[in-house]
C-alpha cells in the first residue's frame, strides 16, 4: 500500500481520511501534520493514524502528499516542502483556487500533481470529486488517487482545469446548497405545525430518498419530477410557485458567482 501524507487535518482532510478508514485503508499508512498538539491528538484517537508537525520529515518517503491547507498559506506550505518531496510522489491538491502553473513553480516544474475538489459527504462514504492532472501525473499515479476518492464516494476526471472551476460550482460547493434547501424545508415543516424532530427526519429522508432515485434511475431529473407532478395537485402548486419566483435563476447567478469566485481566488493566489 501506498504511503500517504496529509498536509494540514482540518475539516476536509478528517472528512476523507476518515472514508478512507472506514473502507478499509491501513491507518499505518497515513498520515497527516497539523500545527498545534491538540489537533495531532484528536487526528491520532479518531482515525489511529500518524500525526505531527513536521511536513518536511512527513513527506520525505511519501509516495502520496494531500495538500489540506488554506489557499492563503499554500505558497509558503508548497515551497517549503519542494526540495523534500521524493522524486516519484504524486501531489495533490484540494484547495480551491490554486492553479496547477503556480503549484509547478511553488513544488517545482518535475512534480506529479493533481488538482483535487472533493466534498465534505467524503465522511460518510458520499463524497464527489472532481480530478484533473498535470502532465508529469502517471497513469500509475492516477489509479492511486482513484483508489483514495472512489474510497469515498464517485470521482472523475475532467478534460481541463478550467471545469475544476465548474466542479467547485457543483458539487465542491453543492453540500451546503442542499443544506440551506434542507434548513428551509425543515424550519417551514414546523411552522406548518410538525415537531422539529419530525420536520428534520422528513426533509433528510426525502432528499435521501430523491437522491437515491436520481442516482439509479434512468430517468433523468426532470421525467423523476413530471412524473411525481399530478395535474392540479399540490406538487403542481408548490413547484409553480418556485417558477413564479425564479428559483432556476436564483440557482443560475449562485453557481456562476462560484465558478467566478473559484477564478478569482486562482489570480489572487498566482504568483
Amino acid at each position: 500500500m501506498s504511503s500517504i501524507v496529509f498536509i494540514g487535518g482540518g475539516n476536509m482532510a478528517s472528512c476523507i481520511v476518515g472514508g478512507m478508514i472506514a473502507r478499509g485503508f491501513e491507518a499505518e499508512d497515513i498520515t497527516a501534520t497539523a500545527p498545534s498538539e491538540s489537533s495531532q491528538e484528536r487526528l491520532k484517537s479518531r482515525f489511529g493514524i500518524s500525526a505531527t508537525d513536521d511536513n518536511r520529515s512527513a513527506v520525505a518517503h511519501a509516495d502520496i502528499v494531500v495538500l489540506a491547507v488554506k489557499p492563503q498559506i499554500m505558497r509558503k506550505v508548497a515551497m517549503d516542502l519542494a526540495s523534500a518531496l521524493k522524486a516519484d510522489a504524486v501531489v495533490i491538491s484540494v484547495a480551491a483556487g490554486i492553479s496547477i502553473n503556480s503549484l509547478q513553480l511553488w513544488l517545482g516544474n518535475s512534480t506529479a500533481i493533481v488538482r483535487a475538489m472533493p466534498n465534505t459527504p467524503s465522511l460518510v462514504l458520499s463524497g464527489a470529486t472532481g480530478l484533473f492532472a498535470n502532465e508529469l501525473t502517471s497513469q500509475s499515479h492516477k489509479d492511486s488517487v482513484d483508489q483514495i476518492f472512489n474510497a469515498v464516494g464517485y470521482c472523475c476526471w475532467v478534460e481541463s482545469e478550467e471545469q475544476i472551476n465548474a466542479v467547485i460550482a457543483v458539487s465542491g460547493s453543492g453540500p451546503a446548497y442542499f443544506f440551506r434547501i434542507l434548513e428551509i424545508m425543515q424550519a417551514v415543516g414546523q411552522e406548518l405545525g410538525l415537531s422539529e424532530e419530525i420536520a428534520r427526519n422528513l426533509v433528510s429522508q426525502t432528499a435521501l430518498g430523491a437522491a437515491q432515485m436520481a442516482k439509479v434511475s434512468d430517468s433523468s431529473p426532470a421525467q423523476l419530477r413530471q412524473e411525481v407532478t399530478s395535474p392540479g395537485g399540490t406538487t403542481e402548486r408548490a413547484l409553480s410557485t418556485f417558477q413564479q419566483d425564479g428559483l432556476e435563476a436564483i440557482f443560475r447567478r449562485a453557481m456562476t458567482s462560484a465558478s467566478q469566485r473559484a477564478e478569482e481566488m486562482s489570480k489572487d493566489f498566482s504568483d
